[in-house]
């Protein structure tokens, strides 16, 4: 069994260093492919790959498209993939914990595996605040690459869009929401996503959270709808990311375990 990792990336120089150090330890191997960065991106990947040569590969695309095809081909390997975005930090101790229960065969008969996330609104020193999944969705991304036979067509970027061929006894509905089973303080799989806090040193401190590059890509009538509303109204159209990630309650999280001083690999 490998534990593969796969970032697209794009603009991510705030937190891109803190979630790579933070996810590699559990990976086999981690793959980054930098999607036309203008910031300080591609100089803290190079710094990385120089320092983590045996297991961190960049490439440089033009299309968000060719991210999918970094991953295709571990498609009915006994592989896992976790998918990283430059705002998801992950708990190193716990994914290691999460490696080992994979290696055993945990969880093999899943597709698809959801981790506990906390959305932060603010982080300073090693304290967040930020909304809960649940409420919220979880948009952690672990794929049980042995369950299916291939992974093709239209893909708008790496783990997401076309057409998915699943060997016999697995279907897309085989989704297990580690979140619902454990309060997120008790889950190895667990994330800060830091979608509400500036990504690049090229956007202003404040500001309405950006558009990921599915965000720019995708399309569908509720947000054409959205748009033109705001248009006819005057009034900016309403925020996805208030929306899904924005539910229940503000908490409060000591997290030191997700900032450790060293993070051995």
């Amino acid at each position: 069994m490998k534990l593969v990792g796969i970032m697209l990336v794009r603009n991510e120089d705030v937190f891109i260093e803190r979630a790579i150090r933070n996810a590699l330890p559990a990976c086999d191997d981690f793959i980054v492919a930098n999607h036309r960065s203008k910031d300080r991106t591609e100089e803290v990947l190079k710094s990385l790959q120089k320092e983590f040569s045996n297991r961190l590969r960049i490439h440089e695309i033009r299309n968000s498209d060719d991210s999918h095809d970094l991953i295709q081909h571990y498609a009915g390997s006994k592989t896992w993939i976790l998918g990283v975005d430059g705002d998801e930090i992950y708990d190193p101790s716990g994914l290691l914990r999460l490696r080992e229960k994979l290696i055993a065969g945990a969880y093999a008969d899943s597709w698809m595996v959801f981790g506990g996330v906390l959305n932060v609104r603010k982080l300073e020193g090693h304290s967040a605040i930020g909304h809960l999944s649940p409420p919220c969705r979880s948009m952690t991304k672990l794929f049980n690459f042995s369950a299916i036979e291939d992974w093709s067509g239209p893909c708008l970027e790496r783990l997401h869009g076309g057409t998915i061929r699943f060997r016999a006894g697995y279907h897309a509905q085989l989704r297990l929401g580690l979140h619902h089973q454990q309060p997120w303080e008790e889950l190895d799989f667990r994330c800060l996503h830091v979608c509400f806090l500036r990504r690049s040193s090229l956007e202003p401190a404040h500001g309405f959270p950006r558009q990921n590059i599915m965000d720019t890509r995708a399309w569908d009538l509720t947000k054409a709808l959205q748009k033109l509303q705001g248009i006819l109204l005057g009034a900016p159209a309403p925020n996805w990311k208030e929306q899904k990630y924005a539910l229940g309650p503000l908490v409060q999280y000591e997290v030191s375990a997700f900032f450790p001083q060293t993070v051995c690999i």
